[in-house]
């Protein structure tokens, strides 16, 4: 029964959540910018791919920013999967991502909504040197009271290929290795200025101690030279935290609150100026991100004049955009423009346009979402799913691999099978079979009695 328990217990640590992109690991590009077929979760797209993966080499290079793309394409044709890719491919330059309606929905206006995505998007790398104690622990002495009452005293021995010092412990650093687990063989680092312990692994020199070990278990060399040494430590941050660090009283456990409120314009100057001054001195440098709005035509004037002037700033990220819409109307106007976006912020724009998926680039989308989802399924029923996917959309067959996969459950097989997919092709519609279905049962429903017009008429105005 204990065997049992713990399996189930190791079973459901390991459990991950799977999102709509999270079989994305790259733009499936060689050194060359040339782009695979199938690679790195992504299906064909293969210019818009090669595309953004230039814009990607760009960026990473930090030799452009203020620049804004926009990614064009219908519906289900991979524009946020693309997006999502070069985040992967960025590593460690910030990218945020946000839908053009969140701009609306928070309790700041709408630029100084758009502003915080913006500072969010650009990193600054804060450069620092402090003085670590770094070695291996030859010994751990802890002497404590007979009476069990009193603070306890200590002694660490470190050592490296050139020295060996004995270190007298107080109760915190008692704690910390404690807390830390620290014992003979390890390598560890300690920060002067806080005291902080970090465990670097095992040496090499006590890999026998043990008969096996975790697969967790990193083994590192004894450092050489002196105990005591300077090392320059970089840290992250966007401006954005910065900006929230600097204008709330109980600075940076804002970050944590989340209710960042409107930051005055003169903060963000000052901290520019002050950014800039670093700058000068070598002590910091600027990381131009990403800033990612999906749904771009949901923005109205107001907005798109903002990143007008928002884009010729100096400390601007590159923004990148995604629309599903052809010919639509502006928000908040009665102008039609392509992409809803007004003509004079498309001058500005590098437009990647995606393509419909093929039969084959579908079939392969299913498949790798099959094994990301750790479903088994038959060749006959992928084949029924890759039409029903052509046939109505691949969101749609998407949906069916998780709901088929429990069907088949419940039958108690091991593979998802052609009966599995028709079973749960029947359970749920896809658009074009309701929309069928509310046309022949209109009569059922409440306010039928609106006439087309009147309702387009009402739809507009309440846009």
């Amino acid at each position: 029964m204990e065997s049992i328990i713990a399996a189930r217990a190791t079973d459901i640590s390991k459990l991950e959540r799977t999102g709509a992109h999270s079989h994305i690991r790259g733009l499936g590009l060689d050194d060359k910018l040339e782009t695979r077929p199938n690679s790195q979760g992504m299906v064909g797209q293969l210019k818009a791919r090669k595309a953004a993966g230039v814009i990607v080499k760009v960026i990473k290079q930090g030799k452009i920013s203020g620049r804004a793309i926009m990614m064009a394409g219908a519906p289900g044709t991979g524009k946020t999967a693309i997006a999502m890719a070069m985040s992967q491919e960025l590593g460690d330059v910030p990218f945020t991502s946000i839908a053009a309606s969140e701009v609306f929905s928070l309790e700041i206006s709408k630029t100084e909504s758009l502003t915080q995505a913006f500072r969010r998007s650009i990193g600054v790398r804060i450069k620092e040197e402090t003085e670590v104690i770094e070695g291996e622990v030859v010994e751990i002495q802890i002497d404590r009271s007979v009476t069990g009452v009193g603070p306890k005293t200590g002694k660490l021995t470190l050592k490296t290929t050139d020295m060996e010092t004995i270190y007298d412990l107080g109760q915190k650093m008692i704690a910390s290795l404690t807390k830390e687990k620290v014992m003979a063989g390890d390598v560890i680092q300690i920060d002067k200025s806080t005291g902080r312990i970090t465990r670097l692994g095992r040496s090499f020199t006590r890999a026998r101690d043990f008969d096996a070990t975790g697969p967790d278990v990193k083994f590192v060399q004894c450092p050489d030279g002196e105990l005591q040494t300077r090392k320059e430590i970089v840290h992250l941050v966007s401006l954005h935290e910065i900006d929230v660090i600097n204008s709330r009283q109980q600075g940076f456990l804002a970050l944590f609150s989340g209710e960042t409120g409107e930051i005055k314009s003169e903060v963000r100057e000052q901290i520019n100026q002050k950014i800039s001054e670093w700058c000068e001195e070598g002590k910091a440098e600027i990381v131009p991100g990403v800033l990612f709005i999906d749904e771009i035509h949901m923005l109205d004037m107001e907005c798109f004049s903002f990143l007008n002037r928002a884009l010729e700033d100096t400390m601007a990220p590159v923004v990148i955009m995604a629309s599903n819409r052809g010919m639509s109307r502006i928000r908040g106007t009665n102008y039609q423009s392509p992409h809803g976006v007004p003509i004079d912020f498309l001058d500005r724009l590098l437009i990647i346009s995606t393509q419909a998926y093929s039969e084959d680039d579908i079939r392969q989308i299913l498949k790798i979402r099959c094994d990301e989802e750790e479903v088994d399924m038959t060749e006959d029923a992928l084949a029924v799913l890759t039409k029903v996917a052509t046939e109505t959309s691949l969101r749609y067959a998407i949906h069916l691999i998780s709901t088929g996969h429990l069907v088949a459950q419940k039958r108690q097989v091991a593979k998802v099978d052609v009966v599995d997919i028709k079973r749960v092709y029947s359970l749920f519609l896809d658009e074009a079979r309701s929309v069928q279905y509310l046309k022949d049962y209109q009569d059922e429903y409440m306010y039928n009695e609106i006439a087309p017009s009147q309702g387009e008429k009402m739809a507009v105005d309440s846009f």
